[in-house]
């Protein structure tokens, strides 16, 4: 009797630890959203000195000459003019609105400069995203130690996160449509040398089940993606299908085509620090967006929000056309990215004790309006920093969603910097639903892969 009781006791303390820890948002926390929050958990008011304004809902109208068969679409904001730049003249004086990163670009790359454009809270989703985020705020939560995300659907899981883990699955989970295709993205590097080299070109189709609605029960799947190259020649012809689990603890399900062998094989390797075939691996696998895949090799701290300059409606760069006017020597061409103030969620991620990465430490910045990754800090095993990244979003004001699929980093130690699927005249087309599974199979990936 003496025993089961104490079993229960400890079942007991147990239970309400993890609820302490894992439980979502109280009902009358969630009554901020739509008042003092935007529906997906950002602050509605703009900021102290006007430099950010108050949210009014994102840009929801295409402007004029936009064709949507293109997938290009048109700058909303082409007349207007930078309010100033910062350089290795000045850096000093904006440090604080800067990222480490940007700060020992500007300091390393004589001519890297940014160039500070009035801020534009562009971000906006269909109504059936702000309801599922509000439904999200009191039911989501994270089992399995962190790793398995349940009581979320169709909208951001934590719009009022307490913990950096939850701010990251924001970012896994973040709207892009329900699926987007860059059917002629490129990846691109340049060496030391400032030499130009295109690293892949292909086919990009990146898919949410988490965001589809048309069944009623709930999605296992948060992403599947698949690359098709069809370039440059020594890479044509090779296939990536990738699936992340709702349950991150599952790991990622991967297939590779290599038209060499004629097979398609599993590839539990296309995960964590395994080097980026697409970047030549000047990049890891979980760079991709700045960060993808599962969470576990990290320790997640949420440092707090902080206002700051980064990329941020980029359709100058993310739609440019020839790649020789954009990729520079040393750095993208200034005259082409835009940087805006805003305010972004800070999370530090600390590699666990046991683990294995080729970054000790990573620091993210979260935007508080779409929860997508806008800039990383990356440092090696020595702390030093080694990999500024940036992702370019952009807001896809036609179909209510953002884009962030360019995004890249510049190495600091070996003086090199790359970009991948960058869409440039190729476009971006968005999918108003899923593709039909069997598009997802490795008998289909063998044969869209044949040359």
């Amino acid at each position: 009797m003496i025993k089961l009781t104490k079993t229960l006791m400890a079942a007991a303390l147990l239970a309400a630890h993890a609820g302490v820890l894992h439980a979502a948002v109280t009902e009358q926390e969630a009554k901020q959203l739509g008042s003092t929050l935007t529906p997906l958990g950002a602050e509605m008011a703009g900021n102290a000195d006007g430099t950010i304004p108050a949210y009014t809902g994102g840009l929801l109208t295409a402007p004029a000459g936009f064709d949507k068969t293109t997938g290009i679409r048109p700058d909303p904001f082409a007349n207007e003019k930078p309010q100033f730049s910062i350089d290795a003249s000045n850096v000093d004086t904006y440090a604080d609105k800067l990222t480490e990163g940007t700060k020992a670009l500007i300091k390393a790359r004589p001519g890297f400069r940014v160039d500070v454009y009035p801020t534009h809270r562009t971000v906006g989703y269909p109504q059936f995203v702000l309801d599922n985020t509000r439904k999200n705020a009191t039911q989501a939560q994270l089992t399995n130690d962190d790793q398995n995300l349940q009581g979320a659907r169709a909208g951001v899981p934590f719009p009022i996160p307490k913990r950096g883990i939850e701010v990251m699955f924001n970012h896994l989970t973040r709207y892009q449509g329900v699926g987007y295709l860059a059917p002629k993205y490129g990846a691109y590097n340049v060496d030391a040398a400032g030499k130009l080299v295109v690293s892949t070109e292909g086919r990009w189709m990146y898919e949410m089940p988490y965001y589809d609605t048309s069944k009623a029960e709930a999605p296992t799947i948060i992403t599947r993606a698949r690359a098709n190259y069809t370039g440059p020649a020594r890479r044509a012809g090779e296939a990536v299908m990738t699936f992340d689990n709702i349950d991150t603890e599952k790991g990622r399900r991967a297939y590779q085509y290599l038209p060499g062998q004629r097979r398609v094989r599993l590839a539990p390797d296309l995960a964590y620090d395994t080097p980026n075939a697409s970047t030549s691996g000047m990049s890891t696998v979980d760079d991709i967006y700045l960060f993808n895949g599962r969470l576990d090799r990290f320790d997640w701290k949420l440092i707090g929000k902080k206002e700051m300059y980064v990329p941020y409606n980029t359709y100058r760069f993310t739609y440019a056309e020839d790649p020789k006017n954009v990729f520079g020597p040393k750095f993208i061409n200034p005259d082409l990215v835009r940087w805006e103030r805003h305010r972004v969620w800070v999370v530090e991620a600390t590699l666990k004790e046991g683990k294995r990465h080729i970054y000790s430490k990573r620091t993210f910045y979260i935007d508080e309006d779409s929860w997508t990754a806008l800039a990383v800090d990356q440092y090696d095993g020595r702390g030093q920093l080694w990999r500024p990244g940036f992702s370019y979003m952009t807001q896809m004001y036609d179909v209510g969603a953002i884009n962030n699929s360019p995004g890249g980093h510049y190495d600091l130690i070996a003086g090199t910097y790359y970009i991948n699927v960058w869409p440039g005249k190729g476009g971006v087309k968005v999918m108003d639903k899923l593709s039909p599974d069997n598009g997802w199979t490795s008998d289909s990936l063998a044969g869209a892969g044949v040359r």
